[in-house]
């Protein structure tokens, strides 16, 4: 990822290639099961009118160079002041939402050309980011849709996505679910998400217990990082399909070429 002075630049967790560090883990937090709650926040609340015209100005709408062109997002792009502007000037978190991930891209590639594994089943987007997988569900018909993503601001991206596809916001979530209670998901969705090894063993742990207790299925879109090929599960692991990435994504994650979707058995 081209990003420059400023920005945080790490080795990106993948079995072949470098690039930006994805997003930050942070400390979970306790918290109540969102069925606890309204599932729904408007997320411009988070950041006001300004906000939003702030992200609008910062980032382009797009549909080229990845595997949905389908779907219209906002996305950080190399036309985009922030691609090569000094990081501390962007005034939030950093926009991890606004990269649209080989993870996520693979996701929301099955689920367009496989409406069948979501049509009428609800859906939990985890780490939803810029919200592309959760639009898809919501094209496939999934009955009820919720994007969890612990930035807010990735909320607001989300909305702002469904409005460029013709959509109606979908709820959000703006929580660390992983010391919750599993809510009964049909389906679980997560894309890019196994970055950081002590997280990625926490989210094994807490989706095996979804699956446990609700029979929810997991699906998990990644390129092979480390931190998930090294987890020792790949005897409950069922890939489902690979994807060769188009190049433009491949040229911005230093030469990675595919992506695949992984189905987790308990």
């Amino acid at each position: 990822m081209a990003l420059g002075r400023g920005w945080t630049l790490a080795p990106r967790p993948s079995c072949s290639f470098l690039g930006l560090c994805p997003r930050t883990a942070r400390r979970p937090t306790s918290a109540p099961s969102p069925w606890r709650q309204p599932l729904y926040r408007a997320a411009t609340s988070f950041l006001g009118p300004e906000g939003q015209a702030f992200l609008e100005e910062n980032t382009e709408v797009t549909n080229t160079g990845n595997l949905t062109p389908e779907i219209r997002l906002r996305l950080l792009t190399p036309r985009c002041r922030f691609w090569r502007e000094r990081g501390d000037l962007w005034p939030y978190s950093d926009p991890y939402w606004a990269i649209y991930w080989p993870g996520g891209q693979a996701l929301t590639r099955y689920l367009l050309d496989n409406p069948d594994v979501v049509r009428g089943r609800s859906l939990l987007d985890v780490g939803s980011g810029c919200g592309a997988t959760a639009i898809a569900a919501k094209m496939s018909g999934a009955s009820r849709i919720l994007a969890n993503d612990v930035d807010p601001i990735a909320g607001l991206a989300a909305s702002l996505n469904c409005k460029l596809n013709n959509l109606d916001p979908l709820p959000t979530l703006a929580q660390n679910l992983l010391d919750s209670e599993p809510a009964p998901w049909e389906v679980i969705v997560l894309g890019d998400m196994f970055y950081d090894t002590d997280l990625a063993d926490r989210l094994l742990q807490w989706l095996r217990k979804c699956m446990w207790t609700h029979g929810t299925r997991v699906l998990i879109g990644d390129p092979g990082r480390p931190q998930f090929c090294g987890l020792g599960i790949h005897n409950r692991l069922e890939k489902l399909i690979t994807y060769s990435l188009p190049e433009p994504t491949g040229e911005e994650n230093y030469s990675l070429t595919t992506s695949s979707v992984w189905n987790l058995q308990p």
